[in-house]
This record gives structure tokens, sequence and C-alpha cells, in this order.
């Protein structure tokens, strides 16, 4: 992954993490990791424990990039909240998927940032 990619990624993190905060989510985690990857944000929506995938782009050239979040990378993302849960004792805890997608302007700002929940 270059520099560049690298620095996008981080910004669309960090403009999610804000943007759900802002709307009453409590943070638990970002950047959780495990042996088998890497969970982005780890949050509280009320009882709920949400598992967050940011997705970031500067241009939708090639899609949209929630349509980014694969049938693998899903698979994945449900194992890796598995490892989260018996990791944390919460195995009984009710859990969803949310996505956030952020696409940059030229500038490097936040031209649209949705948030998508129980997206799968």
């Amino acid at each position: 992954m270059t520099i560049q990619r690298k620095k996008l990624g981080r910004q669309g993190e960090d403009a999610a993490a804000c943007y759900l905060e802002k709307n009453g989510y409590t943070l638990l985690r970002r950047n959780y990791t495990c042996r088998l990857g890497e969970i982005d944000i780890v949050a509280m929506d009320r009882d709920v424990l949400v598992f967050v995938e940011v997705r970031s782009r500067s241009s939708e050239n090639y899609g949209l990039a929630q349509e980014s979040v694969t049938v693998r990378k899903k698979l994945k993302l449900r194992q890796l909240a598995w490892q989260y849960l018996k990791a944390a004792g919460e195995t009984d805890r009710s859990c969803r998927f949310d996505v956030v997608a952020v696409l940059f302007n030229r500038e490097g700002r936040v031209k649209r940032l949705e948030h998508i929940e129980d997206a799968f």
C-alpha cells in the first residue's frame, strides 16, 4: 500500500470516528488487530456493539467506496469480530456491522460521508 493510500485511509478513519462520536457512539477501539487482520473501529451504539469498516476514496472512478466491501472482506470481518468478542468475554453481546464510506475532494477535505448501519 502506498503512503498516499495509507494517509487517505487514516484520514477516512479519523473522519468516521469524529462522525460516529458526534452521533452518540462511544468509541471503544480503533484499529483492533489480531492474527486474522484488523477492524477499523469498534464502538457502542446504545447497547449494541458495532464493528465499523471504513472505506475511503479520492474519486468515484472505480465505484463507490461501500461497494468495495467484498464477500471475502465481510467474512473476514465476521471472523475478526468473533475473535474480539471472545477476547472481551462478550460472546453473547448483540452486535452489528456498519460501513462508513468517505469521499474526499481534491483538496483532501471530506466531500461526502455515508454511514450504512447494519450493512451486512
